[in-house]
């Protein structure tokens, strides 16, 4: 009778190890699939950013163009550049001049070209990183120029193939710029953005043209003044407050897909020079003279170091526009996760086995397991905080956007209001009150937020900014109902916040709204930005909205 509770015995301590090791198991599987899904997470939302972050510096590149384009185009209608360019051409060709006003035809070429020399000195004076703005002949002899009188009297298209074809490229665009693209000047050798426009009579003959070089330092810095990349990270400032980012050591490149060369790169002797990495050599072979916008992710290695780079291509100028960054960096969360876990598994194992091994104490050991899956429940639970959430504010944090994004339910019928809180100036608050006094001001923000909208999504999508959700259905809520709502969050966050012995800052903030009824994604980000630095400083009332 002894020998079968013996047997019994053992009987029920196989059977306990076997739980055990079937615990083990489930764990470990659910420890693999936690790994695979958080860190596949974590890499999704690192290339959206990079893909956010390469398609908002891409528009900076668009805009800037676009911007001395437009200047172009505002100089070549002035009285001056036409009635110079009217006289000259009549007088080279024999003509009468009856197009000209009485005072216009009564001047001569000299005093029609001092006039015009003016206009273009204080008119290139006025455009930023201006190399240099000119009026030619169609012929492209130089009659004005706003920095070089040197070149005033030369030909700059000597060869006729060449001039012919800068004509046909001027007359294709018809009232519009044709841009040369980025080269490097012949007369000072820096790299600029070149441009030119032809000049009609008023039977819409070609009698002349304006020309403008922009340099691009002037683009480069504008860059470079946007968070991310191209910090310099000895900068004790910059340091702290771009440490975390995985694009603290991201760089700019810009290449020409029809040339092949480097436009833009941090190696500046590399500048204009034929494009080496295979990786980016084939991308510009792919696109080459596409006239379709398009986006990508490619990776590549460069002296041993592996690079990950988000681009974007731009048709209209046949530009292949990259933000690159060491893959450690970018997929650092998602391998610093996979670490973390991997560990967490090992610990369960070596529990496991010690448990394994130690049934005298069998009770003691289940008591342990229990207290150790109910830590391993609130490590979950904490990583899923940290992931998801921001830690000062405990508003939803990028991550959560993202994810929320892709589950969305955005349509016509159920439109969905998404509105941004940038705040104005917030760095020299930080630098006036000191960050706590900027903290506070954060964690105002969202308090204030989630009072005004309650039970709605509140999202920190940057150090400064921060966005609101609304879902709707069936028309509710409406959209004056919204902007009242936002109305009502603005005054109150205009509301002073008191520093001790340091007065009070004076709140200001960028405020859009748009209604989506579409599907959403992260881009909502970026167009509610362009919206904010647009208007600029919202004014009660008056804060921007668009249907999208």
């Amino acid at each position: 009778m002894a020998k079968s509770k013996k047997k019994e015995k053992k009987k029920f301590r196989i059977s306990l190890n076997f739980v055990l090791i079937i615990q083990l198991a489930i764990m470990l599987s659910v420890s693999i699939v936690t790994t695979n899904t958080v860190s596949n997470r974590t890499r999704e939302s690192a290339d959206a950013h990079m893909a956010m972050t390469s398609e908002e510096r891409a528009q900076v590149v668009l805009n800037h163009i676009e911007l001395y384009e437009r200047q172009l185009g505002d100089f070549a209608r002035a009285r001056q550049v036409t009635d110079l360019l009217n006289k000259v051409n009549d007088e080279k060709n024999g003509l009468s001049g009856d197009e000209l006003t009485k005072d216009v035809k009564d001047m001569s070429v000299e005093e029609l070209t001092a006039i015009a020399q003016k206009l273009t000195s204080e008119f290139g004076g006025s455009i930023p990183s201006c190399e240099g703005l000119w009026i030619g002949t169609w012929d492209t002899v130089v009659l004005t120029h706003s920095t070089s009188q040197e070149s005033i009297g030369m030909q700059t298209r000597t060869d006729e193939a060449l001039l012919d074809e800068l004509r046909e490229k001027m007359k294709s665009k018809g009232n519009g710029v044709y841009n040369a693209g980025i080269i490097k000047s012949p007369a000072t050798g820096n790299q600029i953005v070149s441009m030119y426009k032809a000049i009609y009579d008023k039977n819409s003959k070609p009698i002349g043209l304006v020309g403008l070089g922009i340099k691009t330092d002037g683009l480069i810095n504008t860059l470079d003044r946007i968070s991310g990349a191209n910090k310099d990270m000895n900068n004790a400032k910059n340091k702290e407050k771009y440490s975390k980012s995985e694009l603290r050591n991201a760089n700019y490149l810009m290449l020409s897909s029809t040339a092949k060369t480097y436009l833009f790169v941090p190696d500046k002797e590399k500048i204009n020079q034929e494009v080496e990495i295979p990786e980016l050599k084939e991308l510009c072979e792919k696109y080459g003279n596409n006239n379709t916008q398009d986006e990508g992710k490619v990776e590549y290695k460069v002296n041993g170091t592996e690079y990950v780079a988000s681009y974007v291509y731009l048709p209209n100028y046949n530009w292949l526009f990259f933000v690159s960054a060491p893959v450690k960096e970018v997929y650092a969360l998602t391998n610093g996760m996979r670490l973390f876990l991997i560990i967490f598994g090992y610990v369960l194992l070596i529990l496991t086995v010690v448990f394994f091994f130690i049934s005298k104490r069998q009770e003691k050991i289940n008591q342990k397991l229990i207290s150790t899956i109910a830590k391993n429940s609130q490590t979950r639970q904490s990583l899923n905080t940290a992931m998801f959430k921001d830690v000062l504010t405990n508003a939803n944090n990028r991550v959560s956007f993202a994810m929320d994004m892709e589950n969305a339910d955005v349509s016509a019928q159920k439109p969905c209001y998404f509105m941004m809180f940038n705040i104005l100036g917030f760095s020299e608050i930080n630098t006036r009150f000191g960050n706590d006094a900027g903290d506070r001001l954060l964690v105002r923000t969202v308090d204030t937020l989630t009072e005004v909208f309650p039970g709605r999504s509140v999202y920190r999508t940057g150090s400064d900014e921060f966005v609101v959700m609304i879902p709707s259905e069936g028309g509710q809520p409406a959209p004056d109902q919204v902007m009242n709502d936002v109305n009502t969050a603005f005054r109150q966050l205009m509301v002073p916040e008191k520093i001790e012995n340091q007065g009070a800052i004076y709140p200001k903030y960028k405020i859009a709204v748009i209604r989506r009824s579409g599907p959403a994604d992260t881009s909502v980000v970026s167009a509610l930005k362009e919206m904010t630095n647009v208007r600029g400083e919202a004014t009660y009332g008056m804060i921007d909205y668009r249907e999208m």
